[in-house]
């Protein structure tokens, strides 16, 4: 089922998205469960907002993606240990919803944008196995990660380069049935396609994933994972509008601006 996350009237709520409707609920389903309050509002009628904010972190994913189908056959095929996911964090803050603008910062001449899959986490995960990792996802949702290239090349601080307020789009939903197995990722800026990738092609499965990171550290529920990008990021300047679509999760679209 598809969730989302809104503002009507002053007031944030979450509510079941059925086709042009939202059957709002009394509050976070991952917390509350599925308890309708009796009213539904027109979609059109509300501001979606990020579906999730996660209560501690979001971690990203690196060189995740194989090129083509050929070079993931042959990895398989190699001898030897399987590779380890690579990973950053990216804090909280970084979050914005649908439409907010992601914000360009003074420090910055060079910030791209690239379109993935993003996990939620749905209950406390630690040390889990690959086949108990599953029990932990708690729905999908699209994600931007936002970087300021030149200062991660520059000065090799790719912590700061990922970490500025709205670096980290989410939305426009949370999907609790999505099957990423069968996902394709696109990405847009002002409406020009830059990206155009299959999840089948990812290094690790999505449960391989929680399983591997909850061994590093305990992933909490509403945490955020970034399954990383299968094409080269699009630089983006003041006045660009950025859309990621998943088909099956909808379009994920924000401008961007410096401020004056």
């Amino acid at each position: 089922m598809k969730i989302a996350r809104f503002s009507h009237a002053g007031t944030i709520a979450f509510g079941i998205i059925d086709d042009d409707e939202l059957v709002v609920l009394t509050g976070d389903p991952m917390f509350a469960g599925y308890n309708p309050t009796g009213a539904r509002l027109p979609l059109v009628d509300v501001a979606l907002l990020a579906p999730v904010i996660p209560r501690s972190k979001v971690v990203g994913l690196a060189g995740a993606y194989f090129a083509d189908a050929a070079e993931k056959a042959a990895a398989l095929a190699a001898p030897g240990e399987p590779a380890e996911p690579r990973f950053f964090l990216k804090p909280n803050t970084t979050v914005v919803g649908p439409n907010d603008p992601i914000v360009l910062p003074a420090a910055s001449d060079d910030v791209r944008v690239e379109g993935e899959l993003a996990i939620v986490i749905g209950r406390v995960a630690k040390n889990l196995s690959v086949a108990d990792a599953p029990g932990a996802i708690f729905g999908y949702t699209i994600a931007n990660d936002v970087t300021a290239v030149d200062l991660a090349e520059g000065s090799g601080h790719g912590a700061r380069a990922k970490s500025f307020d709205s670096f980290c789009p989410l939305g426009p939903v949370m999907d609790t049935e999505f099957d990423p197995t069968d996902g394709r990722v696109l990405g847009r800026v002002n409406d020009v396609e830059f990206q155009s990738g299959e999840v089948s092609l990812l290094a690790f499965s999505m449960a391989e994933i929680v399983s591997f990171l909850s061994h590093s550290f305990t992933l909490l529920p509403g945490d955020v994972i970034l399954t990383g990008s299968s094409s080269a990021a699009r630089r983006v300047s003041h006045g660009d509008t950025a859309s990621i679509e998943i088909p099956g999760l909808g379009v994920l679209t924000n401008p961007v601006r410096r401020p004056a």
